[in-house]
């Protein structure tokens, strides 16, 4: 069986984003037969139609990252009760010109972390809607709203004892739900 190979796309450019902490903390904690690839969106044009017919080498660099894959992971702060604007930029551009969707299909997961008590659910909220906009059949549940709270990663930036075992499980649904959506077996 081929590894399943996932796209991570962080929904922030900060360089010690809690977000990307994250996202190398589930990449450590994923089994070795999954690949993950994180693609770059923070070196994108401004969305503007009138580039559909030229898009710049980082969008084109983009959206072949993404077809190449089998599935998306959308890491993802909350930005003034939505989702940040770099991630709907990236979004725009991988969905254009029109019927050169990128997105298309590929199956999604969508997971954040923020000091807020309910995390990145509005956020999550908004992605999940522009998401079935572009045809990408999104995990549900179980839904992944996590707080930023002292112990969650140790020191190594590691997911803490507490929260660990809770992540493994949304961990294997994803990849689950990556691979029964993209034609691959679910994991044994």
């Amino acid at each position: 069986m081929d590894a399943l190979q996932i796209a991570v796309i962080v929904g922030s450019l900060r360089k010690e984003s809690f977000n990307r902490h994250l996202t190398n903390a589930i990449v450590r904690l994923a089994p070795t037969t999954v690949g993950f690839h994180f693609v770059e969106i923070g070196d994108l044009p401004l969305y503007n139609q009138d580039d559909d017919e030229h898009q710049a080498n980082a969008v084109l660099r983009m959206k072949s990252e993404i077809e190449n894959t089998d599935g998306v992971l959308f890491v993802t702060p909350e930005y003034n009760r939505s989702i940040p604007g770099v991630l709907k930029n990236a979004l725009d551009h991988g969905s254009r010109p029109f019927g050169s969707n990128s997105w298309g299909k590929k199956p999604a997961a969508i997971i954040g972390i923020s000091p807020s008590p309910v995390g990145t659910a509005l956020a999550q909220q908004h992605l999940r809607g522009v998401l079935a906009t572009l045809n990408m059949p999104t995990l549900c549940q179980p839904e992944m709203f996590l707080q930023m709270k002292d112990g969650f990663f140790d020191e190594a930036g590691n997911i803490g004892e507490g929260s660990k075992q809770f992540l493994l499980r949304w961990i294997e649904v994803m990849i689950n739900w990556i691979r029964s959506h993209s034609g691959h077996d679910k994991l044994a």
